[in-house]
């Protein structure tokens, strides 16, 4: 039981912070810039980075405007099931744990924008990229996490039974001889 508590404070903590960290920036913007407006700290730095508050009904980085309704039932289902799941994920699987926390609290960080404000803010605007939020990077860290992790594990297995598969290379001297042989089967 203490195992399970100690497997729901990580991920409740860590999806916990992305929540907090993505709502707190999401009301500044929605505090200091009108919908449309763009602020940067230094004008040549504008075509490169800036922060501009935008409407997102669709999706992450703005793709499929208009399912958001459809978005905040997936957000649901998967945070359900990164619930369920995660007690499940062993402990030295750090990369897959980080990685469920990280998706647990952005998709959870735009349902909220979805069901208090009915979209989602987004407000980081990097060159021509599509604009996003922190939720957005979370998910998207935590999905590189993910597959690199998994990269990792399978060329760790893969090494690891090349390893036991390889047969020692025998020198001349250790290979037996016809009469060694011979003498060994009483010929």
């Amino acid at each position: 039981m203490k195992k399970l508590v100690w497997d729901y404070i990580f991920l409740i903590g860590l999806a916990g912070a992305i929540i907090a960290l993505d709502q707190w920036t999401k009301e500044l913007v929605r505090r200091n810039l009108q919908v449309g407006e763009v602020w940067s700290p230094w004008e040549a730095l504008t075509p490169y980075a800036r922060i501009v508050h935008w409407k997102n009904s669709g999706a992450a980085f703005g793709i499929l405007q208009g399912f958001g309704g459809i978005f905040m039932v997936l957000a649901i289902v998967v945070a359900i099931m990164i619930f369920v799941y995660f007690p499940q994920v062993p402990r030295r699987d750090w990369s897959l744990r980080v990685a469920l926390g990280l998706q647990l609290g952005g998709a959870v960080g735009n349902l909220i924008d979805r069901l208090t404000q009915g979209y989602v803010t987004d407000f980081i605007s990097v060159g021509t990229f599509p604009v996003f939020n922190i939720a957005d990077s979370s998910i998207s860290i935590g999905v590189a996490i993910l597959a690199l992790g998994i990269w990792v594990r399978d060329w760790r297995e893969r090494h690891r039974l090349s390893e036991q598969n390889e047969e020692p290379n025998a020198t001349p001297e250790e290979l037996p001889t016809e009469a060694s042989s011979e003498g060994q089967h009483g010929g």
